[in-house]
């Protein structure tokens, strides 16, 4: 059996782009499951009495937490540093990058063939 393995290759970037809104499903569920556990605490009992006031407030506190953990990731530079370890095992953009660092090479060169060529005509 003949495997197409640009149709694995697509269907897989797929279920990569679907993870963010599957994350946004699990984050609910777990909300859900979390409100539905603490109901009957104190902590609990007052977030459903004062429903309209508390779930702007968790919101707000959910996104200034988000905004600091995207803060602390910039600062700490993970997800650059996992790019740039996913992008070298990536034998297409190595080839790029290889194709770029002699594209330079050869401008250096040919710099250099310029700036001799215009001190000899001068």
């Amino acid at each position: 059996m003949r495997v197409n393995k640009r149709a694995l290759i697509r269907w897989k970037v797929y279920v990569d782009r679907s993870k963010m809104y599957i994350g946004y499903i699990n984050l609910f569920m777990m909300v859900t499951i979390f409100l539905g556990a603490i109901k009957n605490t104190e902590i609990g009992k007052f977030l459903i009495a004062h429903v309209y006031v508390a779930i702007p407030i968790l919101i707000i506190l959910f996104m200034l937490f988000a905004l600091l953990l995207g803060y602390w990731d910039s600062r700490l530079g993970i997800r650059s540093e996992e790019m740039r370890n996913l992008s070298s095992q990536n034998p297409v953009q190595m080839e790029i990058l290889t194709t770029i660092r002699k594209l330079k090479e050869n401008q250096e060169v040919l710099l250099e063939k310029i700036n001799k060529i215009e001190k000899i005509t001068k």
